[in-house]
């Protein structure tokens, strides 16, 4: 039985095992359209649940972030959430705004991406892996 102190959604601890240096890991909002061609890891059950917040840090407590792209409008329309996405990371961390249309363009870059129950406009997150040596 795998540990209880890392995540335990097999499809996602699977692909966060099978990310690389550089590729990227999209955690989504509940109306985020992913492209046909990226794999979808669907974690929404409600509406708001869970929240990207929660899934956010739990990918983050497994996944090396060396830059991390937002969309521009969050800034504006979700103050709150954008402050909050923040927090989590070192004030040094490289962050990258597009406007939301080149945001989901970039998304089919992506090797996979989470969807959370969120219903908060723009929390939406591009996550580049780094490398932990």
């Amino acid at each position: 039985m795998k540990s209880t102190r890392g995540i335990l959604n097999p499809q996602l601890s699977r692909v966060i095992a099978e990310i690389g240096h550089t590729d990227y890991l999209v955690v989504t909002d509940s109306g985020l359209p992913i492209p046909q061609e990226v794999e979808r890891v669907d974690l929404s059950i409600l509406p708001n649940f869970p929240r990207f917040i929660d899934v956010l840090k739990a990918v983050l407590s497994e996944v090396v972030v060396e830059k991390v792209i937002l969309a521009e409008e969050i800034k504006t329309v979700s103050p709150e959430m954008h402050n909050e996405i923040l927090s989590l990371f070192p004030s040094d961390l490289v962050v990258d705004y597009l406007p939301h249309t080149e945001f989901k363009e970039n998304t089919r870059s992506a090797r996979a991406a989470i969807r959370s129950g969120e219903f908060t406009p723009y929390a939406n997150i591009i996550l580049q892996a780094g490398c932990d040596y």
